[in-house]
């Protein structure tokens, strides 16, 4: 039997992550019925309103928007009803009430950045490496009333490299997400469908672990941790929301955000702080092993590989303190 491709489709999604797969749904030919994107916001210095990723996408495309600020309004939902679709396909985007998510007659499907039911939540890229996982992966679910809870369609892993960081890995898993919520609508297209409770995943590991929502508050480093753990926070931050500490200089206290950073041990001294002013600069972690920092910001100033910043700074850095 022949893939029906004239399937109708709304595509909800709002950052780059969601341009991918939308993009790859239309070059395999199936018909988005519209797209459901967030507001536009205003952002930057002058507070222009700010296009989504996928708008702009959207746009180019020609495709229709539908830009709800209230997604259980009387106005969206009978929109919604008008398009008739068949199925709804959700990549980073808001809860949905039930009244939308139930409206497919082949369903709602999500993709999320992790293998369920590991990493529920708003920040799954950012957690599974903050925890120094070595695989996490994508998966495609059906929408169900209880977040990221729905029966699972398929998996595919994902390997962390002890490089990555969220940035690089978000890239990969953008790549692998999109091709796998193309294979997911076609086995719903051509009813081969098999699906498992994410409960039947339990077993594949040791512990589950939430994904929850990153503030700022949870991005400050903390130095009398261990060096791995430093070092792992820093790189699930980066490039963002990005890991901050503070130091005092003679003069003050502010902040910085470091971006990238490697461990660094058997250095000769017992400064909390180590640097040559030229070339490195060092920060002790409670192993007595040092995060040598590789990429730095200081607020109100822009980020900097660690030579440049050093050759900026009119001062001993090991007269700083954490």
């Amino acid at each position: 039997m022949a893939l029906d491709k004239k399937i109708s489709i709304v595509f909800m999604g709002t950052p780059e992550f969601a341009v991918y797969t939308l993009d790859n749904l239309i070059n395999h030919n199936f018909n988005i019925a519209a797209v459901v994107t967030a507001p536009d916001k205003p952002a930057g210095r002058g507070m222009a309103f700010q296009k989504s990723a996928v708008k702009i996408y959207t746009e180019e495309k020609k495709i229709k928007i539908l830009q709800p600020t209230n997604l259980k309004s009387e106005d969206f939902v009978n929109e919604l009803l008008l398009l008739n679709a068949d199925l709804f396909v959700v990549v980073a985007f808001r809860m949905l009430p039930e009244i939308v998510w139930q409206m497919p007659k082949c369903g709602t499907i999500n993709l999320h950045a992790s293998l369920l039911p590991q990493y529920r939540g708003a920040a799954p890229i950012n957690w599974a490496i903050i925890n120094g996982d070595s695989v996490t992966g994508v998966t495609t679910f059906f929408i169900e009333k209880e977040i990221d809870t729905g029966n699972i369609i398929m998996q595919e892993k994902v390997i962390i490299a002890p490089n990555d960081n969220a940035g690089t890995l978000h890239d990969k898993l953008m790549i692998i997400g999109g091709k796998l919520i193309v294979e997911t609508v076609e086995t719903i297209v051509n009813k081969n469908i098999i699906i498992k409770s994410q409960e039947s995943f339990n077993n594949n590991f040791s512990k589950l672990l939430p994904a929850p929502k990153i503030f700022k508050n949870d991005c400050k480093i903390n130095w009398n941790d261990s060096s791995t753990n430093i070092y792992n926070f820093i790189r699930g931050m980066s490039p963002y929301p990005a890991a901050w500490t503070e130091f005092t200089d003679k003069n003050s206290t502010f902040t910085a955000k470091i971006f990238s950073a490697v461990i660094v041990e058997n250095e000769n001294t017992n400064n909390n702080i180590y640097s040559d002013n030229k070339t490195f600069f060092h920060i002790k972690c409670s192993d007595n092993k040092f995060i040598a920092v590789k990429e730095i910001q200081l607020q109100n100033r822009k980020k900097l590989k660690i030579d440049e910043f050093l050759r900026g700074i009119n001062d001993d850095i090991n007269t700083w303190k954490i």
